[in-house]
């Protein structure tokens, strides 16, 4: 086993378990009911829009490669802003990355149980679901607490679990195609209607960032990253493009259809077939919830190293090397809004939070490629400040589709971060360094954990190694 960091925590996870969390975190549920919905607006003409969402993803992907080359401290998007534009918008981007996955989570929890219901109807209301979701919480911050090497391995088998069944559908489902349903012969869809189908699909291409938070955890982050990115996107984007093929080849009345995969499935494999692709879409959710529990935490972690929240929340376990109070703390936040049902107001903020902090690092690409003094980047994306600049245009786009009610309720959320803020620098602790010791030590000798803001840019083998490495180019 290898020592701990100067963050106490372990470097167990691999460059393969870096693409399964990438993986787990974009394909949760949604693809299971969005192949009926973006038919029903333009028809056929939805595999051209998940193209070019795949392709316009890929951009904000290619952004995220080269920035995380430069760290391997934990953080990701948290750290980007910080080092890039400064400690407060590197805490708002933080703050509300927290606040969108905690609610994501607490809303896949009940997604879970009303998938669940398939199989056990009592699960719908009541005690029993509010049993189910204790237990589902219970259970993964369990495997999240004694160490992240098992959390990958548990992330890593929930992705396997997820796309078996989808790629036994998409397998069978090319020997039962109907050629005449991609005929074009229909009227073309207005650019209103293909526009708000792109949008649409946008959101199920995302949440990718979640991999880059357990830099900290990574065995090596700058080299590894990159490329699980983008081959995390790339398969999900292959995946995306022939379910899509599938569901509008097998289905005949795709565009009324609730449960167009089950559909599809039921069509070539008979009723087992559904009840495989039903069970799918839990391991979907489930692994999509681990791995949210997983990266969450993380965050105000690293914060919290940096005198930001509490210095309690920066403790790591002695023995397992994890940040459990913030796990901890993250779990019974999720769990409380999940059993209470006040995530669906908090949720929508999660949209304008996800955009923001695209926007953050796609911008933090330039920004670093202008500065001397910047980490230096193991990776250099093609044609990276066209790249960002694209990727700015089409957040800016995305981020005027937004509705009020989002706008305001970020806009809360934003201010209650800055609230935070100013209440830990205005009555926050302060001590000598102290990464690493349990929550005990922490509390009993009144020391607070500390970094300075000065980035392990060269991983284990100092800031020399990080500058004389070769750098990644796409064609290696």
């Amino acid at each position: 086993m290898s020592e701990p960091t100067g963050e106490g925590l372990l470097r167990a996870i691999r460059r393969w378990d870096l693409v399964a969390l990438a993986i787990n975190a974009v394909i949760g549920a949604g693809i299971f009911g969005l192949p009926s919905e973006v038919f029903g607006r333009i028809g056929v003409y939805s595999l051209l829009a998940f193209v070019i969402c795949a392709a316009a993803v890929a951009l904000i992907v290619l952004c995220f490669a080269e920035v995380s080359s430069r760290f391997s401290d934990t953080g990701g998007p948290y750290l980007y802003a910080r080092e890039a534009f400064g400690p407060l918008i590197g805490f708002e981007v933080g703050w509300m990355m927290w606040v969108a996955r905690v609610t994501a989570f607490a809303a896949n929890a009940n997604l879970l149980v009303a998938y669940l219901t398939f199989f056990v109807p009592v699960a719908a209301a009541g005690a029993a679901r509010a049993a189910a979701i204790g237990l589902v919480v219970a259970a993964l911050t369990a495997a999240n607490l004694v160490g992240v090497r098992q959390a990958a391995i548990v992330s890593n088998v929930f992705t396997v679990a997820k796309l078996a069944p989808l790629a036994l559908l998409v397998l069978v489902g090319c020997f039962f195609l109907d050629p005449a349903a991609y005929s074009t012969a229909g009227p073309v869809p207005s650019f209103g209607d293909f526009s708000a189908s792109v949008l649409l699909l946008v959101y199920a291409f995302t949440a990718f960032e979640m991999a880059v938070v357990p830099s900290g955890e990574a065995r090596d982050p700058r080299a590894d990253l990159p490329r699980a990115l983008l081959l995390a996107i790339a398969v999900v984007a292959v995946f995306y493009i022939m379910i899509q093929v599938v569901a509008i080849g097998t289905v005949s009345d795709l565009a009324g259809a609730t449960r167009p995969l089950t559909d599809a499935a039921g069509s070539v494999m008979g009723p087992w077939g559904a009840a495989l692709v039903t069970a799918g879409a839990l391991v979907s959710i489930l692994g999509n919830l681990n791995v949210t529990l997983l990266v969450a935490p993380r965050l105000p972690f690293a914060m919290a190293r940096r005198r930001e929240l509490p210095g309690l929340l920066a403790a790591t376990h002695p023995r397992f090397h994890t940040p459990h109070a913030a796990i901890l703390v993250t779990a019974l936040v999720a769990l409380a809004l999940a059993l209470s049902g006040t995530f669906v107001y908090a949720a929508t903020i999660s949209v304008i939070a996800r955009l923001l902090i695209y926007a953050a690092t796609c911008a933090a690409l330039p920004a670093f490629r202008r500065r001397v003094d910047a980490p230096p980047a193991l990776f250099l994306a093609p044609a990276g400040v066209v790249a960002s600049a694209v990727s700015l245009a089409l957040i800016a786009w995305l981020l005027s589709t937004s509705t009020a009610t989002q706008a305001r309720d970020a806009a809360i959320a934003a201010a209650a971060g800055l609230l935070l803020y100013w209440g830990s620098h205005t009555f926050g602790a302060r001590g000598e360094p102290d990464v690493g010791r349990s929550a005990r030590q922490l509390v009993s000798s009144n020391e607070l954990p500390y970094d300075d803001g000065r980035l392990d840019h060269g991983h284990e083998r100092g800031a020399g190694a990080a500058l004389d490495a070769p750098r990644i180019r796409p064609d290696d």
